[in-house]
Order: C-alpha cells, then structure tokens, then sequence
C-alpha cells in the first residue's frame, strides 16, 4: 500500500490496519501486507518488487503526488507486471497528468495552487471521485462542479461516477464499470448507466459508408462508449444518419486510394484525441492500406503490414494451410511460365482454374479445360500472366466458415454458408445467385476453421474461409464429405451475409463484433435458430413468377427484400429476396419458385 499521507504515520497505520482487515475479509489472504510511507521509502524498489498487488490509498492528492515523485514510483512500476489498484487520490494520481480539484479551504482561490500534476502515467483518464459527495460540495464559495470543475472541462475532459464504479486497464484496454458521467466543454453527460459498462477506445473506421450495411459496426462500438472515427471520400451529409450519429469525428479525404492523404487523416484524430487503439475498414479492399496504417502508428490491434501477405496473396496462403497441416488444392504462380504450368497440368489434368494472386471475386477467375484454353489464356494476358496463379479444379460442395474471433484467437460466434453453384458460373454464366446459412456448424468444419485460422495466427478479426466439401475421395486430399482448404478472407463474408447470419442466428453479427473490440467477448449471445436462403433476380430476365406472387407466398418468411448496389450486382444479381425457414427442404423450393426463368 503507498500512503496519501507518507508523513502522519499515526493516520498511515491505522489505513494499514482497517484496509488489511478489509481485504481479509474479502477472502483474500496475502502473505504479507506492507505501507510504504516515509519510513521505508528508501525500499520503495525493492517492496514493488516483491509485491504482487500496489494500492495507491486515498487522501490528499497533491500530498501523495509529491511522495510518489519523490520515490520515483512511476519508473519502477514500469517493469511491475503485478496488480495496480488505486482508491480516491490514488486513482486520480494513476493518471499521467492529474487533475487535483481544490478540496481543502483556502485551495480554490490560491493562485499558487497547482491543479495539474505529473501523475504515474498508468492511464490518460482524468477523474472526479466521490460523485455523490461532491457534486454539492462548496469550497471557498465556489461550487466544485459549475464553478471550477465545469470551466477547466474546455480544455480536458474528466470523468465522475459514484463510490463502487471503477476503471480497470487491461492488455491496453480501459473500461468504465458502472454509472459514470463525462464532463467536458462545460457540460456533462451521463455516459453509462448502473450495472452497464463502458469501453474507452480509439477506433478509426476506414469506409464506413461502403457498404451500406457498415454503418452497424460504427452503431455497434459507440453503444459500447467506443470514440468511432470515419474516414471516406463522400461528404459528410451525403452519410446515412446511423453512422453520422455513430462517429465521433470524420475526416473527408479526396481519394482513399492516397495512403499519404488517409495517413495526414489518422495523425489528425491521434493529435486531436490521443493514442489511436483499433484501426479496420472490415474490407478486403482496403485490407493492405489497414495493415500499413497500424505499423504506421503502432496500433497492436490487428494485422501489420510484416504479415499482410499470408492473407492477401492466394501464393502465401498455402504456406500456411501446409503449416496447418490444412489439404489444399496443388497450385503453381503463372509467372513459372507456360512451360511449367503445362508439366502442372500433367499432375493434376484439366481442367484448372486461373486466379489472381491478390484479388478477391471471381470476375478474374478463369476455368481452362483444354491446352489450347491454356495457351490462348497465357497470349490474352502476356501483359500480367504474373501476377496469376493456377489450381487443379477440385469438384465439391463450396461452403464457408464464418466467425469472430477475440484477441485471445479464440471464436465468440461461428456461422456456416453453404454456395451450391460457385460464384464462378454465376457471374460468368450469368445466372442467379442461390445460397444460405445453416443453423449449426457442422463439428469437422468448426475444427478444420479454427485450425485455419491458428495456423495464420489472426485474432481479433472477423473471418471467412472458404472450403470445398469433397464429392468424391481424392488421393492426397481426402475423403469424400473431407473438408479443403480454398481461401481464406479475414474479413467479414460480402453482400448480405451479416444479414443473413442474424436472421439465422437471432443475433446482432454487427454488434458481436463491436463487443469484441470493446470487451473482448459475444455479449449479445444468439435466439432461435434457423436456416436463412438467400436467391436472386437479374434485370432482363422473364421469371415464372412475379414480385407480388412471391411476395404473396412468402411474405411472412422473408426478412429483406430490396435492389442490389450496381458494384454488387455481378455476384448477388439485381434483385435480393432473403428469407428463413425451420425446415432445410424449404430452401429448394424457395430457389425455385424465386428463380425459375420463363422458357
């Protein structure tokens, strides 16, 4: 224990006495509790040191602040990796600059009063303790509150709760427990409620306008007292009103493609707000620019721009599936040359599949059946052939493994989607988009996922993977109904499928998430369960049945029913209809009555 009063050793001793019985009573039973005041402070080292637990007790916070300067105790709890706790003054005196209200008669109109101190730096936090007995409080005829406490908050921003809320740090991550209010630019603000919990965070959101969808994430962290910053290129009044009511600030680039521009961005919100916790855009897109701008400012949060590349390019992913001991398909870099990939060919047969190495959608995806595909497809892209990969073409079942997983890598919320026609045929076929979300994981998919994902080493992420279930044995990969490795996407699934993870689920994917970053945990937890169909229209297609005849058979199961973004169209078609049934044969025959063509 550090006294608040190192000189008055009768008032030191008898805090010794009432707080070690106190703890005692608590059922913690420490083999040795000491008070480091004038006496010993010459073993202020050596006692931290030997100690597991410091409390920094209560008192006069000007009085405490000398003595902790004076023994240097900031230093030394530097390498201390036990217990910090602080009561009253010293949880004022946790902060790096302390803000010391005047209390004693004779402070609030004393021009040398200093009411900011150099504090231990455990914390940027600046409180107000004892909120219900000194919102009243008078002192020298000022009142606390409106009188000093209220003009200093347009400079700072403080924090008051009553006696039994707290703040505790952990692993870098502040949270507030209990009612609490903030009190800045001369007012307050209630900012958590009794029994409720409120994280203090940084967090700069890259895109949050696109798509649309995203603005529930930002929704998500501000419910969670998270600082929520935006960064785009569309003008402010052009946001939806969900995420202009969720950010905190918002800066409008010209384009977010400049890395110096998004860069200038994210340094203006750490001046303006401090250290920068969390940095994401949830979009495969962006992925490189989130992973450059965390090494940029030392945001441990995340994937950094030295391991980026194991989950961009499809040539690194492999490495890691092996690592995994994870099956994939074989696969060569175009850039070997068209001589080796045809050897390639004669491993695997036709046909095989063409990919970008670093891309994500199957617009640029070809399948080749033949050789002479091969070599035509190598003479169209003489000019970037390189920057390709080539697959044996596996046959199976495409499904997903989708999950949040906390900073410890371990899954708060697991989803499997099932795709029976590869995206693939449908943009190059032209045809309609048909898929859906299962009620449950089935167990080998949920152990081959979280394996996947160990073997990357990603936490803190939202993550898709994608999964080829085998429809027949292939030597070297497994059995039929076996489980292999396609891709990996850490990021959130595209299009609507957080939607249709919630319908599936009863839950909220969007506020999962959110409760990850903020609290490390799924505290919304998941209701009934269904399976969720999604199916599509294209425009310039005759369909059997109209709009209001679907809609009139399934008006009670469908949960959304709306245009697709042209940027979206080419995978998930122009016309969306997502509904959720209790019955798996349900989904058959919901795909055909949306999507059977007129001959």
């Amino acid at each position: 224990m550090v006294s608040a009063a190192p000189d008055d050793m009768a008032f030191t001793d008898s805090v010794l006495d009432s707080m070690t019985r106190c703890i005692r009573n608590s059922g913690i039973e420490p083999s040795e509790v000491t008070m480091l005041d004038r006496r010993n402070a010459a073993k202020t080292e050596a006692l931290v040191k030997d100690s597991d637990w410091v409390i920094l007790c209560g008192g006069h916070v000007p009085t405490q602040n000398r003595f902790l300067n004076e023994i240097g105790l900031g230093r030394i709890l530097k390498g201390f990796d036990g217990l910090v706790m602080g009561c009253s003054a010293g949880s004022m005196n946790c902060a790096g600059r302390v803000f010391s209200h005047p209390e004693l008669p004779g402070e609030a109109l004393d021009p040398h009063y200093q009411r900011y101190l150099e504090g231990l730096g455990l914390t940027d936090k600046q409180i107000v303790p004892h909120y219900d007995q000194v919102r009243g409080v008078v002192i020298d005829g000022l009142r606390l509150f409106e009188d000093v406490i209220f003009p200093e908050s347009w400079r700072h921003r403080f924090y008051t709760f009553p006696d039994g809320g707290y703040i505790i740090k952990k692993n870098g991550r502040e949270t507030l427990h209990g009612t609490a209010w903030e009190i800045s630019n001369g007012k307050m603000r209630q900012i958590c409620p009794e029994n409720q919990t409120y994280s203090f965070m940084n967090v700069v959101f890259i895109s949050p306008h696109f798509p649309a969808t995203y603005s529930h994430f930002c929704a998500g962290l501000r419910r969670n007292g998270v600082n929520v910053f935006g960064i785009a290129d569309t003008p402010w009044h052009e946001l939806n009103e969900e995420l202009r009511s969720s950010l905190t600030d918002y800066y409008k680039v010209g384009n977010l493609e400049d890395y110096g521009e998004v860069y200038r961005a994210v340094a203006w919100f750490a001046y303006n707000y401090g250290k920068i916790d969390w940095i994401e855009s949830n979009n495969e897109y962006w992925l490189e620019h989130d992973a450059r701008l965390r090494s940029d400012f030392n945001v441990m949060t995340g994937i950094k721009s030295d391991s980026i590349a194991s989950i961009k390019e499809k040539s690194e992913m492999k490495k890691y599936y092996a690592k995994g001991g994870i099956p994939t398909a074989r696969q060569i870099k175009a850039a070997e040359g068209l001589k080796a990939v045809k050897a390639f060919t004669r491993l695997t047969g036709f046909p095989i599949i063409a990919k970008p190495d670093n891309g994500m959608g199957a617009s640029g995806t070809f399948k080749l059946n033949s050789g002479e595909e091969l070599e035509k497809w190598f003479k169209d892209h003489s000019d970037n052939y390189s920057a390709f990969v080539i697959e044996e073409f596996i046959t199976g079942l495409l499904v997903s493994y989708d999950a949040i997983f906390n900073l410890d890598g371990e899954p708060i919320f697991e989803n499997n989607s099932v795709f029976p026609t590869p995206i693939m045929d449908i943009v190059h076929g032209n045809l309609d988009t048909c898929y859906w979300c299962n009620r449950d994981v089935p167990a080998a998919l949920r152990r081959i996922g979280r394996k996947t994902v160990e073997a990357f080493n990603v936490k803190g992420r939202f993550v898709h993977l994608e999964f080829f279930q085998l429809d027949r044995d292939r030597e070297g990969l497994g059995k039929k109904g076996d489980y292999v490795g396609l891709e990996v996407n850490m990021r959130p699934p595209g299009g609507y499928t957080p939607d249709m993870m919630n319908f599936a689920h009863s839950t909220d994917v969007f506020q999962i998430w959110a409760d990850m970053v903020a609290f490390g945990q799924n505290r919304k937890g998941e209701g009934e369960q269904y399976y969720c169909a999604y199916a599509s229209r294209r425009d310039g297609v005759a369909y059997v049945k109209t709009h209001d005849e679907v809609m009139q058979r399934y008006g009670s199961d469908i949960c959304m029913c709306q245009r697709v973004p042209d940027a979206l169209a080419d995978d998930l078609g122009n016309m969306a209809y997502i509904a959720r049934f209790k019955e798996k044969k349900e989904i058959e025959r919901f795909f055909s009555f949306i999507c059977k063509r007129s001959d």
